[in-house]
């Protein structure tokens, strides 16, 4: 007897982010449910294995999206009619209809310093749960920790040389979400605002919108000074203006100081009514900084700060300050940070590590791969970090979850490195952290979410006053220390020998 199935009908509006999901995940989650695996609970963790760059740290961001999704996972009825047409069982579709995600979520702290392998977050969950959240879990956590460990490097927090950036590459990120969650980590890295509109108004006053004028603007007059006049009559609080539209010494700079003089002349007793900045969007940015701030602090206007914007990063604006003694007041910088050009993939993996039996143990999970870096770490984890004396992050420690590791007791450890010459050796803790927190419980929001402004300070702190200074260098960062406890090492030789059929 045939079967009808009612037709999908696409719909470009439709939005529902629990069907950002690869398709073989739900391929694989009906093809275990219909062999009795729905309760089954799995434990999957996610890492990455290199820090964008080959720099030293990264940061972990996209937690609190993470959360909010978990929170409120759920299908509607056109999902189930969609999946009804790529094969899934009705059995299935019926579940997925009133599945709600009652799982456990740690994960670092957002704005969290951390380092490859050491796992971002931990999913403990049903099956079901398990599964079908991959994918939006790693677009989700790649991208924030992408992007803000992109800012932290461009802001100058990473060489404790900070910069006033203005996140501006919205027109060149990829797609509307990028651009505003782009933004946000953005902000979470240093930035001090955003050109993006729709970011503010999703995520409040601390992902601030700025901006000055576009060349059209100034075009668009008869002359570069009545542009320049209608938009200081327009916004007298706020004259920021654009200098290199036909000439920035010829027409630019003559044209700025006229109109700042003229705004002394209409406002004698208002000094905030003045030029606030002058942006330079063309050329040697360098040497016309020189020139412009000589010329300025002459005329008596050193008030007049100056900015920079055109396809900088790190690189550029370091190589300006070092080497040329040319630090303007502030930057914009658009798609290099974004895309975080220089290394645009963060290469977070979500991988299965256990599995939990019925008397309530876990039974130990693990990709081998024939390369030893592949190899994942099995078994439900737990992760540390070591402080040493000064407060710095000496080590993170992977431990068994039921392991507890204790300040002051003797630990045996050995580094994931395979090419560390001594492996193999035993610490005293001077301070212990257990940085894997929950954040949901039982399908449960159990943590407290920080504001913007304090995962932001909490980065700034951590770069200044809790990573050693070697693993902050531009190049030949010193490379943290990740290792493992006694037992994970041995479960993971154990575990790869008998699977793979060999040692690591």
């Amino acid at each position: 007897m045939a079967i009808n199935v009612e037709p999908y009908i696409a719909d470009e509006d439709y939005d529902n982010p629990a069907m950002v999901t690869d398709f073989y995940e739900f391929s694989m989650a009906n093809s275990l449910f219909l062999h009795g695996f729905k309760d089954t609970v799995m434990v999957f963790d996610m890492f990455f294995r290199e820090n964008p760059d080959n720099k030293g740290y990264s940061i972990s961001a996209g937690q609190k999206a993470l959360t909010k999704f978990l929170l409120e996972y759920h299908f509607t009825d056109r999902d189930i009619v969609y999946l009804r047409t790529k094969g899934m069982s009705e059995e299935f579709l019926s579940y997925l209809k009133n599945y709600r995600w009652k799982g456990d979520m740690y994960a670092l702290k957002e704005g969290s310093v951390c380092y490859p392998q050491v796992p971002m977050v931990r999913i403990e969950c049903d099956m079901v749960g398990a599964i079908l959240i991959e994918t939006y879990l790693l677009q989700t956590m790649n991208f924030h920790s992408l992007i803000a460990t992109k800012a932290t490097r461009i802001s100058g927090l990473a060489t404790h040389t900070p910069r006033n950036v203005m996140e501006f590459g919205t027109r060149r990120a990829q797609g509307e979400s990028a651009g505003n969650e782009g933004a946000y980590a953005a902000i979470l890295g240093g930035c001090i605002g955003t050109a993006n509109c729709l970011a503010e108004m999703k995520y409040g006053s601390d992902v601030k919108a700025v901006g000055t004028v576009a060349h059209s603007f100034i075009e668009f007059f008869p002359t570069e000074y009545d542009a320049f006049k209608a938009f200081a009559d327009t916004y007298p609080n706020n004259v920021s203006l654009l200098l290199d539209t036909y000439n920035v010494f010829e027409s630019g700079l003559p044209n700025l100081i006229k109109l700042d003089d003229y705004l002394i002349e209409k406002y004698p007793d208002d000094p905030n009514k003045r030029v606030k900045s002058a942006r330079v969007d063309s050329g040697d940015l360098a040497r016309t900084y020189k020139r412009l701030r000589k010329a300025l602090d002459k005329a008596g206007k050193s008030y007049i700060k100056l900015v920079a914007s055109n396809s900088l990063d790190e690189k550029k604006m370091a190589d300006m300050e070092i080497y040329e003694n040319a630090k303007f007041d502030s930057y914009g910088v658009g798609e290099n940070l974004i895309t975080s050009a220089t290394d645009p993939v963060f290469g977070g993996v979500y991988k299965l590590v256990a599995v939990k039996n019925a008397d309530g143990s876990y039974t130990p999970k693990m990709k081998c791969s024939d390369s030893a870096i592949k190899a994942i770490i099995p078994g439900k984890l737990m992760a540390y970090r070591i402080y040493d004396e000064e407060g710095k992050g000496q080590c993170d420690v992977i431990a068994l979850d039921g392991e507890e590791i204790k300040e002051g007791e003797p630990l045996k450890i050995i580094n994931f490195d395979t090419e560390d010459f001594h492996r193999r050796r035993t610490i005293v803790p001077y301070k212990v952290e257990k940085i894997l927190v929950p954040y949901i419980v039982n399908g449960e929001l159990v943590a407290t979410l920080p504001s913007i402004a304090e995962k932001k300070a909490f980065v700034k702190d951590q770069l200044e006053n809790k990573v050693w200074e070697s693993e902050l260098r531009p190049e030949l960062p010193h490379k943290h220390y990740v290792d493992l406890t006694e037992a994970v090492y041995n479960l993971r030789e154990d575990l790869y020998a008998k699977l793979h059929g060999g040692t690591i």
